[in-house]
């Protein structure tokens, strides 16, 4: 059963979120994408997110352009945690997209990521590390991942300083 929900706004977002979805799969959780639209599809927005829950989902991470009011539409039906990708693109080139997430009103909270870059990947490991709250096994996996990140780093520094001492 999915823990984690990964909604875009349009299957065109799908490219810039494989990030996301590598995360997922890294981390063996179990997870759903969908497309389904905050202005399109507003009933099947509302209908999956009121059902989220006792569907097993346990995060819901929300990956719209433009006007990306996708993150704030889930978040005003559901207390579970909402994390926004604002997608590159468009007349604005995504400012528009990351406004409209990171613009939500006192009391209905979206996290938000990074616009482009790392925001996919982040926005992956963010739900691992709500996941992990109450998952030691995970907690562990996390902490692995990041001491190969930072050994990753000394290594290469190390490889720097023997290549400027040549």
């Amino acid at each position: 059963m999915p823990e984690i929900a990964l909604l875009m706004g349009s299957k065109s977002d799908l490219p810039k979120l494989q990030d996301t979805i590598q995360v997922f799969k890294d981390f063996e959780i179990d997870f759903t994408v969908r497309v389904m639209s905050a202005h399109r599809t507003p009933e099947v927005v509302v209908d999956f997110t009121v059902n989220a829950e006792s569907n097993g989902i346990k995060v819901i991470i929300c990956a719209a352009g433009s006007a990306a009011h996708l993150a704030g539409v889930v978040a005003g039906h559901t207390t579970l945690p909402v994390l926004g990708i604002p997608v590159q693109g468009g007349a604005l080139n995504g400012m528009d997209a990351l406004l409209a997430t990171v613009q939500m009103p006192g009391g209905i909270p979206v996290a938000s990521v990074a616009l482009g870059g790392g925001g996919p990947k982040n926005a992956g490991l963010f739900a691992v590390q709500i996941l992990a709250l109450s998952n030691p096994e995970l907690a562990q996996k996390l902490k692995d991942t990041r001491k190969m990140q930072s050994d990753k780093v000394i290594q290469a520094d190390k490889e720097l300083q023997e290549e400027l001492q040549s």
